[in-house]
């Protein structure tokens, strides 16, 4: 079994060391060094000084463990473009064939001319050495270019495994030291050939004080790639390893103009280069060659695309499939040499970060903090993700600076999350549609006060409670229908939607869809959580609405594509996670309402011209956070503006040199989306969403499809074929038992055969048969009058977490 190479070594007097080494240098003279390598011991009977030195000889280990170097890791957007390296060292490795035929002749010149000649120890260099030690007690000197490759790798491997004894062994100035390199590089040469050993010694060498590596150190000093090296440059970069701080170009010039002038003497000495190609390249100064160009790891360098880079970092340190542990995980991307292919669009990340500093500048004085955040429907692919901060630690010349991502859970370098307000009110709606409601249905948007008895909190009761939800001032109250409620986003209305719900079905709809607390846990249920209490993520919030956009297909946010790791091979990386979560005609439902609240509601300010648009506006309590997540069949995008400090109001304040009285969802958040998803989408085609598939149901046969929000007159002519009667005019459904009419529809009208009962409605969730039809009489009748059919009625405007009577307004304006 091999010895271990970082074990420490005994005591080598001088006297031994000398006597061993010439013993050892005569007799690789005359068999060789692999044979005087092997037969060392037998010199042991010159004498007992020598018999010492070859025992510890004797035990020195043979074999030297090659794993790679550790290498830099290189993130890219979509488009291939590098957002961010990371390294612990900075190494990028490359093969021989790609570095000058001049470095590598200018390394061989300096360090060791004759090492195409010997086998690893070169005796010459060996006596020199000895006589130098013994006479001057300098135990430096004499190793050969393979012995310096088997000392950075045994410090290579030490700062791999965070071992620092492992490095102390291989950096210690001792005889010992230089005895295990020597038998270590005597072995290692008979298992590589010239060119390997050359090509792991320019890839693991330290040519700078933190560049490891010829390719990073060209890149470094010239800006330029190590095949293109000229011959004065790769005698600078050639010189600098015996002392990188001390021959450093960029703060010792001079120094580094002397041993880049050695280097040239010895390649003119050894017929490397003529004397023509020598006085040209030492006439040129240290300030002619550099054109210095640093490498910064970490995301700082991504610039606006900085939060999204550190949202992959975290997503891959909190990912299983890149290590058992968070530490391999940071191991894995210091050393790995990995190539991470991201989600990232360049164009939507700029289009995205100039909308949003629009609208609050960096360092406006309201002190506003804003965050967008972009998902693909259908791939849950986040596309672009920013904020009006620059990436950093805060400081007294740069307050505004953080590392906090907003758009983000805690868990991946977020913040503790932000009330949603009435965006929430789409999981609400999906709800009501999905249990067998409609848009139509009327409630009541009157404010009172919602008893404890009253709420279905089935998986926890305890959180039952009196509630009194209140609206925006001057918002009129009473019956309304659903669709009117969504539309203007009315609190009071909502409030009794989910008072005739489960309201564990509505958190349930929402987790389906994504839905969690930025901490991480199930959102709380109770009655003001419809309203939009719970503190969530805005990329939560953009990959849930794009369920909606991808008719009804949820796809957990993904922000990796692939990952390579040094030799070109795919990791294994998280697959796409996309489920059927919601019903395509529940979805319909939904987006045709989401689509009224952009064209005359809440939203208006978020229209954009010729295409199809849906979403929701919010603002919590006090206006603490405005919100507007909306969406297209393309792209779902959110938008956040508030304090990320925590629950501050947003009243009577001047933003970006305008005074707001209130900052609604619909003030700020809804134009700025605008003005992002305007430019987004511009090339992209005008893709409508699907149509509600809204029905005419008489017994268990459907009679009209696409009812619902469509003209009248061609689905009038279809039931006037069948038989039926069409009385058009207004509020005719009031009349009318419940159950008579489920569903309205926009313009009024109802639809009676004698006697009979149909139905007409938006969702296909779950339906109650209608009663059995009685057979038909010879002429139709009206039905007769009965109660309310549609429930409470109302109108008004909601805020965000529906707190008691008295609050200021904090509607989703």
């Amino acid at each position: 079994m091999p010895s271990d190479p970082r074990r420490p070594t005994r005591t080598v007097s001088a006297a031994q060391f000398f006597t061993l080494l010439l013993a050892f240098a005569l007799l690789a003279t005359s068999a060789g060094v692999l044979a005087a390598g092997l037969v060392l011991p037998a010199v042991a009977a010159v004498g007992g000084s020598t018999g010492a030195g070859v025992k510890i000889f004797d035990n020195l280990p043979t074999e030297l463990t090659l794993d790679p170097p550790s290498e830099l890791s290189v993130m890219l957007a979509a488009d291939g473009s590098q957002l961010a390296t990371f390294y612990a060292n900075n190494r990028i490795v490359v093969p021989l064939e790609e570095v000058s035929p001049y470095m590598q002749e200018a390394v061989v010149a300096v360090e060791d001319k004759r090492f195409y000649e010997h086998g690893g120890v070169d005796p010459e260099g060996l006596l020199r050495a000895a006589v130098k030690t013994v006479v001057q007690g300098d135990q430096q000197g004499g190793s050969t270019l393979t012995q310096q490759y088997v000392k950075n790798v045994l410090i290579e491997a030490g700062r791999y495994q965070d071992d620092q004894e492992a490095i102390d062994a291989a950096t210690e100035v001792t005889i010992g030291r230089k005895l295990r390199e020597a038998k270590l590089a005597i072995a290692l040469e008979q298992r590589m050939t010239k060119e390997e050993i050359l090509a792991g010694y320019l890839n693991i060498a330290q040519f700078g004080p933190s560049q490891y590596g010829v390719e990073t150190a060209s890149r470094y000093y010239f800006s330029k790639s190590a095949r293109d090296l000229n011959i004065a440059e790769s005698a600078m970069l050639a010189g600098i390893t015996q002392s990188p701080g001390r021959w450093d170009p960029v703060r010792n010039p001079e120094n580094a103009k002397n041993r880049r002038d050695t280097v040239l003497a010895l390649m003119r000495q050894q017929g490397i280069i003529s004397l023509e190609e020598y006085q040209a390249a030492t006439a040129v100064t240290i300030e002619e060659m550099l054109k210095v160009q640093p490498t910064v790891q970490g995301c700082a360098p991504a610039g606006v695309a900085a939060y999204f880079c550190d949202y992959v970092i975290k997503s891959m340190l909190n990912d299983p499939a890149f290590g058992e542990t968070q530490a391999d995980r940071r191991k894995l991307l210091l050393n790995g040499g990995l190539t991470i292919s991201t989600t990232l669009d360049p164009r939507l990340q700029d289009l995205a970060h100039a909308a949003a500093i629009r609208t609050i500048p960096i360092d406006d004085p309201s002190g506003i903090s804003e965050a967008i955040v972009t998902v693909e429907p259908g791939s849950g692919k986040v596309l672009a993700m920013t904020q009006n901060s620059r990436y950093g630690m805060a400081s007294p010349e740069s307050p505004r600076d953080t590392l906090v991502n907003w758009s983000t859970d805690e868990a991946y370098g977020g913040s503790s999350g932000f009330q949603t307000g009435s965006t929430f009110k789409a999981f609400v709606l999906t709800e009501w549609l999905r249990s067998g409601h409609s848009l139509s249905d009327v409630v009541d948007s009157t404010r009172r006060t919602f008893r404890r008895a009253s709420w279905n909190i089935s998986c926890d009761p305890g959180y039952a409670d009196d509630w009194l939800p209140g609206n925006v001032e001057g918002l009129s109250s009473g019956r309304m229908t659903v669709l009117d409620a969504t539309r203007e986003s009315v609190n009071t209305a909502y409030a009794a939607m989910a008072n005739q719900l489960d309201l564990c079905n509505i958190r349930s709809v929402a987790e389906s869809m994504g839905v969690h607390t930025a901490q991480g846990d199930r959102i709380q249920v109770n009655p003001s959580f419809v309203l939009g209490t719970n503190t969530l993520a805005p990329l939560t919030m953009a990959a849930a609405f794009a369920t909606y956009a991808a008719n009804g297909v949820y796809c957990k946010p993904r922000a990796i594509t692939a990952v390579k790791d040094r030799n070109g091979e795919d990791l294994p990386v998280p697959p796409q996670s996309c489920e059927q979560v919601l019903d395509p005609q529940v979805v319909a439902g939904v987006n045709y309402a989401l689509q009224e609240v952009v064209k005359s509601g809440t939203a208006v300010k978020a229209q954009l011209p010729g295409r199809a648009v849906a979403g929701k506006t919010g603002t919590a309590n006090e206006d603490w956070h405005s919100w507007f997540v909306g969406f297209t069949p393309q792209l779902a995008t959110a938008v956040w503006i508030g304090y990320s400090e925590g629950n501050i109001p947003m009243q009577r304040v001047t933003i970006n040199g305008t005074y707001h009285r209130y900052v609604y969802g619909g003030r700020l958040a809804a134009p700025t989306w605008a003005d992002y998803m305007g430019e987004a989408l511009r090339d992209m085609p005008n893709v409508p969403f699907p149509e509600p598939d809204d029905r005419v149901i008489y017994g268990d046969r459907e009679l009209v499809p696409n009812v619902i929000g469509r003209d009248m007159s061609s689905a009038r002519a279809t039931l006037e074929a069948a038989g039926f009667t069409v009385v058009q005019g207004q509020d005719v459904w009031s009349s009318l038992p419940r159950g008579t009419v489920a569903e309205m529809y926009p313009g009024g009208g109802r639809l009676v055969r004698a006697g009979s009962t149909i139905r007409i409605h938006k969702s296909v969730g779950p339906q109650p048969a209608p009663p059995p039809a009685p057979a038909p009489e010879p002429a139709p009748e009206p039905a007769p009058p009965a109660n309310n059919a549609g429930g409470n009625n109302g109108n008004g405007n909601g805020n965000g977490n529906g707190q008691a009577a008295g609050n200021p307004p904090a509607a989703a304006r």
